[in-house]
């Protein structure tokens, strides 16, 4: 509607002669647009990559809490491999979709806190024991740091500034587009649309890297169900 008003009331002489001052201008804000699309870009790629990790990681620690406490008595092995299990079950089937909505499952903090107390009420006799009883709490320390990094991921968004600064320029340069000089108005009507899809397409990429554990194209799961089958 944009482009419709300014070709209509703008004589296409007027915007003609001034395409040399207009492109000067235009090729100012797209490089300074182009800038902080890279840096915003890597950003939330590096989250998503990370996000990826970080559950794969935290899987990981779920299995070996598991598998190190075939070193302990019967009671405390099976007592640590249930809540394991447990933990990984509700990270599945509760928090996975929670997240889906910003939020998280509280059962999930307390059954950490459970498998950190049930490993801590063991006294180890042997060297063994003693082995396992320090791996066992490293790794429920690493589960804890894991688990807090995927939390912050999901929580923690782009820095509002720079959705601002994203959304000006995009809305500046679209403008900027109206008072370009086209003989052609269809095709200077289809490049302005075609312009704005790019700039949809572009915000919407930005969105869903940035919820990682969004709709859409998001970090699922998977990884916490094959920990599921390992355990099993």
């Amino acid at each position: 509607m944009g482009l419709l008003l300014a070709q209509r009331h703008i004589p296409l002489e007027f915007r003609k002669a001034h395409n040399d001052t207009l492109s000067l201008i235009y090729t100012a804000l797209y490089v300074t647009f182009g800038a902080i699309l890279g840096f915003t870009a890597f950003l939330v790629l590096d989250k998503y990559i990370d996000s990826q990790k970080t559950a794969a990681s935290e899987a990981a620690d779920v299995v070996s809490i598991y598998q190190l406490a075939d070193s302990f008595p019967e009671a405390q092995r099976d007592q640590i491999q249930q809540l394991a299990r447990s933990y990984a079950q509700e990270v599945v089937d509760e928090e996975w979709p929670l997240m889906r909505k910003d939020q998280s499952s509280s059962h999930a903090g307390e059954l950490i806190r459970e498998i950190s107390e049930s490993i801590q009420d063991f006294q180890p006799s042997t060297d063994s024991e003693r082995a396992a009883y320090a791996q066992e709490l490293s790794r429920v320390n690493d589960l804890t740091q894991d688990r807090s990094v995927r939390l912050l991921h999901l929580y923690a968004g782009l820095p509002p500034i720079l959705w601002i600064a994203l959304g000006v320029l995009a809305i500046i340069i679209v403008i900027f587009t109206f008072f370009i000089g086209m003989e052609n108005a269809r095709l200077h009507r289809w490049a302005v649309v075609t312009l704005v899809v790019a700039f949809a397409l572009i915000f919407f990429t930005i969105y869903a890297l940035d919820k990682p554990f969004g709709p859409g194209f998001r970090v699922g799961p998977g990884v916490f169900e094959q920990a599921l089958n390992a355990m099993e």
